[in-house]
């Protein structure tokens, strides 16, 4: 048909979203965004650059997931240690003991 897909920054866009989130008002949002002159658009991701970003958060939630359940188990115990998984790792072995 003709159509030549841009993708805008989402930032972008919510500076001209007005009342609540819905299908109706987004589309308004994105068509203001996209009538404005200077926009710059994004180019797309290739799929490596997909596979990459979706490693990256994969193992950030993991991480974050880690430090989240080692330290309230500990606390369970009675066992303090400053935050963080390398400070739990240097303490753990006097812990054991």
């Amino acid at each position: 048909m003709g159509y030549s897909v841009r993708l805008i920054p989402a930032q972008h866009v919510k500076a001209f979203v007005r009342s609540q989130k819905n299908d109706a008002n987004d589309a308004l949002a994105i068509c203001e965004t996209a009538c404005r002159p200077g926009i710059h658009f994004v180019p797309f991701k290739t799929t490596e650059q997909q596979d990459i970003k979706a490693l990256r958060n994969t193992r950030q939630l993991m991480v974050e997931q880690r430090t989240a359940l080692a330290n309230p188990l500990l606390a369970e115990y009675g066992l303090i240690i400053p935050v963080g998984t390398l400070r739990l790792q240097q303490q753990l072995p006097e812990l054991i003991e």
